[in-house]
């Protein structure tokens, strides 16, 4: 970002639809956002324009309070990931939750553009070509939690089978909230037992 915003384009910021990120303003503004990488142009018509995470976490930190909380490191570049799991800095806070939700609409948007049935109910092929990813986002979108350094949770991890990734965590009762998560997703799951006597979901992209 070379220059901050201008007071004008903080307000169209403030006034931000709550939940989808939705903003108004003239041309300029939004123009000047999108340079900014605080908002996106929608490519469908009508076209309107939504805050980014970067967006979202400006808002956050206008919003806070003199000695906010920790905040989550943002992605290189400012672009979400999802969270596989083990990743040492994760922090749950009000603005990744934020992030999340906003990511997941846009999954859903674009299963919607994709699919020739215009259904949301299943993944698509953007998600069959980022399988670890996709699976996660729908993990935590779900309020399922990644593990982190000090934190147990999921772990979601490739695996030799096409089309199949591993879920893992060490509570019985939170991996299967976590089948159930992916299922409501659109995902086919399968829970096994591996050699060493743990459990371990796989879980497909359904294609109907």
């Amino acid at each position: 970002m070379t220059r901050p915003p201008t007071a004008a384009q903080r307000r169209v910021i403030d006034a931000a639809e709550p939940e989808t990120g939705r903003i108004t303003g003239t041309a300029a503004q939004l123009a000047r956002l999108v340079a900014l990488r605080l908002a996106f142009r929608h490519p469908r018509p009508p076209h309107d324009h939504f805050l980014t995470p970067a967006g979202h976490r400006f808002r956050e930190a206008a919003d806070a309070p003199a000695s906010p909380e920790p905040v989550a490191a943002p992605a290189p570049g400012g672009v979400f990931t999802a969270r596989l799991g083990g990743e040492p800095d994760a922090v749950a806070t009000p603005a990744r939750a934020r992030e999340v939700r906003t990511a997941w609409q846009g999954l859903l948007e674009i299963r919607r553009m994709t699919h020739p049935d215009g259904a949301t109910d299943r993944p698509c092929a953007w998600e069959r070509g980022r399988l670890t990813h996709s699976a996660a986002l729908a993990l935590e979108a779900a309020g399922c939690v990644p593990a982190t350094g000090t934190v147990p949770g999921y772990r979601v991890t490739d695996t030799p089978q096409p089309e199949a990734v591993a879920v893992r965590h060490p509570d019985p009762a939170a991996l299967t909230a976590c089948a159930e998560a992916l299922r409501q997703a659109g995902w086919q799951v399968s829970e096994h037992t591996e050699a060493r006597g743990g459990r371990v979901l796989l879980a497909s992209p359904r294609r109907v």
